[in-house]
């Protein structure tokens, strides 16, 4: 133990949970998202070997990471670029995202500098409110792009339920083939369709993913093994795949309520408490700039997370048998929002099994 937080990624139960993934497809090409681990090496060589067909992120720091780290693969842009970054994306990304006419000109211009060509996936809003043109200017969109010299067309794409919850269903992937079909007659040419990302999963479990969706880009669930709609288990994938731990740096028995007049905390808010008497509690070193203290779960149900401040997260282990010792580690399940913020902190030690 280093006596600091950690994340633990264990790589087998994600090259298990990627095969799961693969293989419930049947035969539908899966990228691997990797942007909530910040573009982790490790865990995109994890998800290759699992069978998705490319690696995705949102950042071109992490496209740089993972190619500078000797990954070779087909690496796909999830964030549109301002048009200064166009070069650069070429550089790193063979496909990207795209809903601007403006961003893909100046990516068809770095590209025939570049002297190589590069393709995209043009998105369409189905009524998430996140990236992606109204249907209606689909076609003229593809009109242009398929006028670039350097750029090449290569499917149409939604993105669903990551800003505005909207879950996707047999009518809103039944528009997006339908708008591929359109794309397809302007082109003369079959085109991909990127029909969303881990919750379209749910609509494969009921039975109701068009046939013609012949791509997904799936991260959270491969990693947290859990649905994107319910959060709950799916696929029968492992859940604890990635492991939080702290640091325990004090124990001591103290009463429930604080004592004193209360005014806003650190972070703005005007706590409240319930009078349970004195109660055994814990400190552990972890707090609010490297995780979501609300977005993980104890391991041991008998600890309960009471709070944090920005370095410190406050545990009742009233119920436990063996009460902690200094220096011990708690561990934690951490969802989505809690693992995006344990990778992202710098002061959280990140650690992988079995690679």
């Amino acid at each position: 133990m280093s006596g600091r937080a950690s994340v633990t990624v264990d790589l087998h139960k994600v090259v298990e949970n990627t095969r799961a993934v693969v293989g419930a497809l049947g035969g539908r090409s899966v990228v691997g998202v990797t942007k909530v681990t910040c573009g982790s090496p490790e865990v995109a060589r994890a998800m290759l070997v699992g069978g998705v067909a490319g690696i995705a992120d949102s950042r071109l720091e992490n496209l740089a990471r993972m190619r500078e780290a000797g990954i070779e693969t087909e690496f796909w842009l999830l964030r549109a670029p301002v048009p200064s970054l166009a070069e650069e994306t070429v550089r790193l990304a063979d496909v990207s995202l795209e809903s601007e006419l403006e961003a893909v000109r100046a990516l068809d211009e770095a590209a025939g500098r570049l002297g190589v060509r590069h393709a995209i996936v043009a998105m369409v809003d189905l009524g998430d409110l996140r990236e992606g043109m109204m249907p209606a200017g689909l076609p003229d969109f593809v009109d242009a792009v398929e006028a670039l010299p350097n750029i090449g067309l290569r499917g149409i794409g939604v993105s669903l339920t990551c800003y505005g919850g909207v879950v996707p269903d047999a009518a809103n992937l039944g528009e997006l083939v339908a708008l591929a079909q359109t794309a397809e007659a302007r082109t003369g040419r079959r085109l991909l369709v990127s029909g969303g990302m881990s919750s379209s999963l749910d609509t494969l479990v009921a039975g109701a993913l068009p046939e013609r969706v012949d791509s997904l880009r799936i991260g959270e669930s491969i990693l947290l093994g859990v649905s994107t709609v319910t959060r709950e288990p799916i696929l029968r994938l492992h859940t604890d795949a990635i492991i939080a731990r702290a640091p325990v740096i004090e124990v001591a028995r103290k009463p429930s309520v604080p004592r004193g007049t209360i005014a806003q905390d650190a972070f703005g808010g005007v706590p409240t408490f319930a009078d349970r008497g004195e109660r055994l509690r814990a400190i552990c070193a972890i707090g609010h700039q490297d995780v979501v203290p609300t977005g993980i779960v104890p391991l041991d149900r008998r600890v309960e997370i009471l709070g944090a401040s920005s370095d410190h997260l406050v545990l009742d282990v009233d119920a436990l048998s063996e009460p902690p010792r200094v220096g011990d580690e708690i561990a934690f399940v951490p969802g989505y929002s809690a693992t995006l913020r344990l990778f992202t902190s710098p002061y959280v030690e990140k650690r992988y099994l079995g690679g």
